[in-house]
């Protein structure tokens, strides 16, 4: 870690000890280096740009499975 980290995670700190910074400091950074939230599949393939993506399988019932 470097000399400039220490001082910028010392005001870091203080921020967060200060309550009248503290909540608005928060939601900054959990919006620039917060985790992502984490979809549902179903949300996810919602947005998901499927207009030129054919989905339908053709029933292909002649192949031999051999069980």
């Amino acid at each position: 870690m470097a000399a400039e980290d220490a001082a910028l995670l010392r005001a870091v700190a203080q921020v967060l000890n200060d309550p009248s910074r503290r909540d608005e400091a928060r939601h900054l950074w959990r919006e620039r280096f917060g985790v992502p939230s984490l979809q549902s599949r179903k949300a996810l393939l919602a947005a998901a740009p499927l207009d030129d993506i054919d989905l339908l399988r053709s029933e292909d019932l002649s192949r031999v499975i051999d069980l």
